[in-house]
């Protein structure tokens, strides 16, 4: 059965951002909550349906997308935010995800 290219992303959105979160201070903010569920969504879903999903390509979206904080005083890469565990998630799921597509 084929899957829409919208409906793929909002389904690999749906589970990166139930799966995986920023620890700051101790606290989880899971990537829905945050709104960054989507947008990494869509930056995988290439490399999902290519074949290409990596670590390393997978840390590359993570370094070049950029989180403000502090009101947007200081700017800190998202893969400085989630912490090891948070990124083995990551992996595992988009693994599944590219499994089910």
């Amino acid at each position: 059965m084929a899957i829409n290219t919208s409906q793929a992303i909002e389904s690999i959105a749906a589970d990166i951002g139930a799966a995986v979160y920023l620890d700051i201070a101790k606290w989880h903010l899971y990537l829905r909550d945050a709104h960054l569920h989507t947008p990494l969504a869509e930056a995988f879903y290439p490399m999902l349906v290519d074949g290409n999903l990596d670590e390393q390509a997978v840390e590359e979206v993570l370094r070049n997308t950029s989180i403000k904080i502090g009101g947007g005083k200081r700017t800190l890469p998202l893969l400085d935010l989630i912490p090891n565990q948070g990124f083995r998630d990551l992996m595992d799921t988009l693994e599944e995800c590219q499994r089910n597509l």
